[in-house]
């Protein structure tokens, strides 16, 4: 079958920034995967996305002209159904195969056969393979419907009357087969091999009309003729070199951001990058402000030097080359002067006031209707940190002014949100409260505490750097999980408008990876404690167990991630170890153990125990009494669980863990000749006791590090 390459492209207004790349990636994918269906592409058929500001195409490789034929079979009645006792067709029969666009005379032609239940009768026919044309109309529908619109737009076409709904209003088509213009239409235009090139500098003038030749030159068409590389990809990574290129030419280093990259990438056509600088007196203010407000408002990448330190140079991507770019320099440098000095204003007016004395002002700020105020909500932060304070250097882990430190922090940690600065971007709560607190001459590991109370935002950001800010930030997210699963606010499926999955993801991670040693459990009794306290004390439900649930749950997944095994991590998970601290270790014994020769017979005689233990449980707190051990296996089974016990129950304290479970390990020997030898469920009570006992002993030693059952 003959193919050649195929193009389309539609050119629209300009395109929502933020979302250009995943709209071109769609509507190249949604072509390409619908052709594929028709039958008119191969499977894994090479697709080439394009997105500029004014257009997404695709270029597809070895496109049919024409779908092959196929085989259909189709289902019709049940012959008692479709046929009468004389073998005529009936009404039913006809209208079937009417409604299938089939007539009487395929009725000889008919298949019997089962499909399952009850003899059928089938309709075997041959389907023509569609045509390129009718493919690609129902492909290029079916995309623009299902594109990832951020927010669509209603406007109409040139009649005056007709209304077309998309993301922004569209002006051409273009579908080329090879050099052939395939017929069809889509958003009220009709295909075509025009198309426009770069709005200022295109070579025929704005607005020129580029006659595209073939679906290959297209590309190089668009770049010769029209000034626009059409490869989002390609203009990203010639950004990417530009940038490179001037920050290394400057001895410099340009910020690294990702997202800013792609939106960047998303404005232009033919990228530009160009040096700028700004006076130096803007350097006083912090370097996260400059950099955020050129960063979101101009489109900026800041330069900084060996030292990580702003300069007051700046890269921007034009998107024009003009032989003599210092109009469009000496422009950039005047349009940020403003914002600038809209930071430095910001700055300077913030610093007449400390952050205590704006306390007050939070008491205006709503936290949540049912939940006070954010003055309210800082009251119980405080209380949280001062009393994790307390147990962190009780414990020997922080100094002995941990919890005055801790509660200071806490106490100063939100007042920055009633700043002009962090008003103008909320983004630097935390960070500008840092400023101001070395502004207001309160001690530095204070002032690292507010900046890093909010830490961890987001998966792999770093944890607070010091003790007192760990107390900050588990305090602040202790009592947003508690005060929301204690009204009942918790995350629905993909909703989670308070981030709880993530500030449950920062308790784990700053318990685990600092080895704090706290429960997990007394410290939501000290977050809930904090809601009752004072005098706008808050009602809440205890929410202990839902919370603890929800927590475990995050966990796991937490350690999966980090290569251990479903099994290893439910088989630690199983027992809520309160102190996340410990988790590690005890999936590094569970690990060690399930390497050794007799781990599958011991997790599988666990299990066994478990079930047994879960039918006939013994009275509570029977201890094993050696006079009714009768068996010469059960005697020998209580001897081993002494002894091993004698061994395991130390490491176990000591947190050698990996040790505990290779002594358990050597029960297996003792624990199969019992249940070769013993009849557990013995006729006389106290004989029947006295063995669960003793299985519910062994049941409790071997499933003190981890429930061993769980890898069975």
């Amino acid at each position: 079958m003959t193919t050649k390459n195929l193009l389309v492209e539609l050119f629209v207004e300009e395109l929502p920034p933020k979302a250009l790349r995943r709209l071109g990636e769609a509507f190249a994918r949604g072509i390409a995967a619908s052709l594929e269906s028709q039958g008119l592409i191969a499977a894994g058929a090479v697709a080439t996305p394009f997105a500029t500001p004014r257009r997404l195409g695709v270029h597809l490789q070895d496109v049919a002209a024409r779908g092959a034929d196929r085989a259909v079979e189709q289902k019709l009645v049940p012959v008692a159904i479709g046929l009468d006792a004389s073998g005529a067709p009936t009404e039913v029969l006809l209208k079937k195969l009417a409604a299938v666009g089939a007539g009487p005379e395929f009725v000889p032609a008919l298949r019997r056969a089962s499909d399952g239940k009850k003899d059928t009768l089938w309709l075997d026919r041959t389907e023509a393979g569609a045509t390129l044309a009718d493919a690609l109309q129902r492909a290029v529908e079916d995309t623009l419907r299902q594109l990832p619109i951020p927010k669509v737009m209603t406007y109409q076409l040139a009649d005056g009357w007709t209304d077309v709904k998309f993301v922004r209003p569209a002006h051409g088509l273009v579908a080329l087969h090879g050099e052939d213009v395939i017929a069809i239409g889509a958003l009220g235009l009709d295909a075509g091999r025009a198309t426009r090139g770069h709005r200022f500098v295109h070579p025929n003038g704005p607005e020129g009309a580029i006659a595209i030749r073939s679906a290959d030159s297209y590309a190089e068409q668009l770049r010769t003729d029209g000034a626009v590389i059409a490869s989002f990809d390609e203009r990203r990574a010639a950004i990417e070199q530009g940038l490179t290129a001037k920050a290394d030419a400057e001895g410099l280093t340009a910020v690294r951001d990702e997202a800013l990259l792609d939106e960047v990438t998303a404005l232009v056509e033919l990228p530009n990058v160009l040096c700028c600088s700004f006076d130096a007196e803007f350097l006083t203010v912090p370097q996260e402000c400059l950099i955020l407000t050129m960063k979101q408002n101009q489109k900026y990448f800041p330069l900084l030097d060996a030292a990580g330190k702003l300069t007051n140079r700046f890269l921007l991507v034009s998107n024009i080359a003009p032989a003599d770019p210092s109009a469009v320099i000496e422009g950039n440098e005047r349009v940020v002067r403003p914002r600038l000095a809209d930071a430095k204003f910001f700055f300077d007016q913030d610093r007449k006031h400390t952050l205590e004395s704006r306390l007050p002002r939070l008491a205006k700020v709503v936290y949540h209707n049912r939940l006070g105020s954010q003055l309210q909500r800082v009251d119980r932060v405080r209380r949280i940190a001062r009393a994790i304070g307390e147990l962190l250097a009780a414990r020997g882990h922080g100094e002995p002014d941990l919890a005055a430190g801790a509660e200071r922090a806490a106490e100063l940690a939100k007042a920055d949100l009633s700043t002009e600065m962090v008003g103008e971007f909320p983004e630097l709560q935390g960070v500008m409260g840092g400023y101001y607190a070395r502004n207001d001459r309160e001690p530095e590991a204070i002032a690292v505490a507010i900046e890093d109370h909010y830490k961890p935002r987001f998966a792999g950001d770093e944890l607070p750097r010091n003790t007192i800010g760990l107390c900050c930030a588990l305090a602040d997210k202790l009592e947003t999980l508690v005060g929301m699963f204690g009204i009942g606010s918790t995350p629905t499926g993909d909703k989670d408008p308070f981030a709880l999955r993530r500030h449950a993801l920062g308790v784990i991670r700053m318990l685990v990876e600092r080895e704090l040693p706290l429960d997990l459990d007394e410290l939501v009794a000290i977050a809930v404690q904090a809601f009752g306290a004072g005098e706008d004390a808050v009602e809440i439900t205890d929410p202990a167990a839902a919370l603890g649930d929800f927590v475990f749950e995050r966990l796991a997944n937490a350690m999966r991630d980090e290569n251990y095994s479903p099994q290893e991590v439910a088989a630690v998970v199983a027992l809520r170890p309160q102190r996340l601290a410990e988790v590690r270790r005890r999936l590094a014994a569970v690990h060690a153990f399930q390497a050794l020769p007799d781990a599958a017979a011991l997790a599988a005689a666990n299990k066994r125990i478990g079930n047994i233990l879960k039918k006939s449980a013994p009275p509570a707190e029977v201890p094993v009494r050696d006079e009714l051990l009768q068996e010469d296996a059960e005697r020998a089974l209580a001897a081993a669980l002494r002894g091993v016990r004698e061994n395991a129950e130390p490491k176990v304290a000591a947190g050698d863990y990996e040790a505990a479970l290779a002594a358990c390990a050597t029960l297996r020997a003792p624990v199969d000749t019992f249940f070769e030898a013993v009849m557990v469920n013995a006729e006389d009570e106290a004989l029947r006791h006295n063995r669960l006992a003793l299985l519910a002993a062994l049941h409790g030693l071997m499933n003190r590090v981890a429930d061993l059952s769980q890898l069975a």
